[in-house]
């Protein structure tokens, strides 16, 4: 797996507030990365810095083997903010095209490549409408298709899919899901819990520092293993009741309603047996997750 994005010792000042303050990372190709972070917590700087607007104050950035802003990158990395706005006077197709051609594509394949991308969002029979006819799941999806003008092999997406419906904004992490074999997207967002189901490899940054978290199942050590389980109600006894199960070591509500499982591999896997035991004692849960959260994992750290 091939290393895209690479950081050392990257800081970047603003007089004598520091945004950045030595932040060392590796982006490989591949899986979608997070980046999240209360606001202020320096994410704006850092996309800023990866798209060449502004230069470090110390540290290096290599993106591809050359500097962000090179012209080397230019269609390899984009861009999209979460404020993009589309012109309402003019149709789709003649906007995306003015945009392909402004990366160097000919007239002719200006209209192809505003086809093909208008397609991988599901838009392509919108592109005669006006901007401002469209709604505004389809105008957040006509960005994202103007973000992926040239097959570049970056995408950064901010807050991609806020105020969109829960139906639109499956159809956004579907597809970014489906484009992340050839590209890979970096995303920025407070919604924690869709960053969980899209990444495994999060940037974690909180007063300009940075810690690195994954999502997926490996946060253990030999045979310490975590579940979380997520309650509807509060139920008398959890914590105490948990703990009658073979295997488990340590039960803590998290949250509200919200319990951290640790426990040790044993012959009857534990995920089959806590849905039994749900059962048994008619407890009804929102989710069970293989592993700590993402939130409880962020938050476990700033609380530490």
């Amino acid at each position: 797996m091939s290393t895209l994005i690479t950081a050392k010792n990257l800081s970047k000042s603003y007089g004598e507030k520091r945004a950045l303050n030595n932040l060392n990372f590796e982006i490989k190709q591949g899986a979608p990365v997070a980046l999240v972070g209360p606001n202020g917590a320096g994410k704006t700087t850092l996309f800023s810095l990866l798209c060449g607007y502004i230069t470090p104050s110390s540290g290096s950035l290599d993106i591809l083997g050359h500097k962000p802003g090179s012209a080397q990158l230019f269609n390899k990395l984009s861009a999209l903010p979460q404020d993009a706005q589309l012109d309402p006077r003019f149709n789709i197709d003649t906007q995306l095209s003015f945009y392909c051609k402004l990366q160097g594509f000919s007239t002719k394949q200006s209209k192809i490549e505003t086809l093909r991308v208008l397609d991988l969002v599901g838009l392509k029979e919108v592109a005669k409408h006006r901007a401002g006819d469209l709604s505004h799941g389809m105008k957040k999806r006509v960005t994202i298709a103007q973000a992926l003008i040239g097959e570049p092999k970056i995408v950064m997406l901010d807050e991609a899919t806020a105020g969109l419906d829960p139906i639109h904004a499956r159809e956004v992490r579907t597809l970014v899901s489906e484009l992340c074999e050839h590209t890979t997207f970096i995303l920025s967002s407070h919604d924690l819990t869709e960053l969980e189901r899209l990444c495994s490899h999060v940037l974690h940054l909180n007063n300009g520092i940075l810690s690195e978290h994954q999502t997926k199942a490996d946060q253990h050590s030999e045979n310490k293993q975590y579940y979380t389980l997520l309650l509807t109600e509060n139920y008398h006894n959890v914590e105490q009741q948990l703990m009658t199960l073979g295997g488990v070591k340590h039960v803590y509500m998290s949250q509200h309603k919200e319990y951290v499982i640790e426990y040790q591999q044993s012959d009857e896997l534990l995920d089959i047996a806590l849905l039994k035991f749900c059962h048994v004692n008619n407890w009804q849960y929102r989710h069970l997750v293989n592993g700590h959260t993402l939130e409880n994992q962020i938050f476990k750290q700033e609380n530490a």
